[in-house]
């Protein structure tokens, strides 16, 4: 369909714009043909109104022979074909309101004048119908180039989101076989705290699958979900295992991929407490400075120890995702010093 009838309000600056062509073409005729500002009013008005959609038909020429090198010889004399029979029919068009309106004793010479100025309305004609042409290219070239912006937003939108998805389904929780186990060591000795940590578990699991669906929370609900996390692993580790935190409350409506945190988390549970018979201190924290938000996971670390297997992949799933949500707004550090090991996401403060 033709895109003056696609969009409200395009048809209507198109006729607008034929006002001054209308008003040339009866100065014209005035000019050429001697036609007094009645008679080139008369035949002026309706002929350039008539002109104006006849023109449009150009929309169609265009998309027919688009602009090409190969084609380019081609394309021109077919336009320039279209344009001498659109403005044949233009002339053949006022010839005949002429001798229509030469029924009126007002217009009986209208003919004899509209013929002398034929060729100066043939030759606008060939001109208007040109101008409305490249109009139209210039305005399928703006149509191609939205579409195909809109496109490539669309595959990069897609994309994104495969790469998230990909990403949350690869976030494996180590954690889960150890509970189990713990459960299974548990529910002899200690029948409570094994029921207790079953339903910790489940509620545990629930959050993470209802999260899944989601492509973004409140960063306050990835910190709930840790919460979760770490009271299942509070019944493993007991008092090897303490949690301290420092919450921007500013900070907590920000929006951040689900499960962000959750491999950060388990690798500071997994290689920063359960590495050591003693345990030790797992810190949260959160800070808003500006339209920049970080999130700290710290927890303690052996400098000369070795690096436990598997270190590493969570850290960089972590860093994809970061990057396939902000690029270059977004960061992700690690400090190890002082007998602790730092992990520090730096996000923009988007609400």
């Amino acid at each position: 369909m033709h895109p003056f009838f696609t969009q409200s309000g395009r048809l209507g600056v198109y006729l607008l714009g034929w006002i001054p062509l209308t008003a040339i073409l009866g100065g014209l005729l005035m000019l050429a043909g001697g036609l007094s500002l009645l008679e080139a009013t008369a035949l002026a008005a309706p002929l350039g109104l008539l002109y104006a959609f006849l023109c449009l038909s150009s929309w169609y020429l265009c998309r027919a022979f688009p602009i090409d090198s190969a084609r380019l010889l081609a394309t021109a004399a077919a336009l320039a074909v279209a344009s001498l029979v659109a403005a044949s029919l233009w002339l053949l068009s006022g010839t005949t309101l002429a001798w229509a309106l030469a029924l009126l004793p007002a217009f009986d010479t209208l003919p004899d004048r509209l013929a002398r100025a034929g060729p100066v309305v043939f030759l606008l004609g060939v001109l208007l119908y040109l101008l409305v042409l490249a109009m139209h290219y210039v305005l399928d070239a703006a149509e191609t180039a939205r579409d195909q912006e809109r496109r490539a937003a669309e595959l990069k939108t897609l994309a994104r989101e495969a790469e998230l998805q990909a990403l949350r389904e690869r976030l494996n929780p180590h954690f889960l076989f150890n509970s189990l186990n713990s459960i299974a060591a548990l529910v002899a000795v200690r029948p409570e705290e094994a029921r207790s940590m079953c339903a910790l578990l489940s509620d545990f699991l629930r959050t993470t699958l209802g999260m899944s669906e989601r492509s973004s929370i409140p960063l306050r609900e990835e910190l709930a979900l840790a919460h979760r996390y770490l009271a299942v692993e509070r019944v493993r580790f007991g008092s090897r295992l303490t949690v301290t935190e420092d919450l921007d409350a500013s900070a907590l409506d920000v929006p951040v991929p689900p499960l962000l945190l959750q491999p950060l988390v388990e690798n500071a549970v997994k290689h920063g407490i359960g590495a050591r018979l003693e345990g030790g201190v797992l810190s949260l924290v959160t800070k808003r400075t500006g339209d920049r938000v970080s999130i700290v996971v710290e927890n303690p670390a052996d400098a000369g120890a070795e690096k436990p297997a598997g270190t590493g992949l969570g850290l960089a799933n972590v860093r994809r995702r970061v990057a396939a949500c902000w690029g270059d707004a977004g960061h992700v550090g690690t400090r190890l010093a002082d007998g602790r090991f730092r992990v520090e996401i730096e996000l923009p403060a988007e609400t």
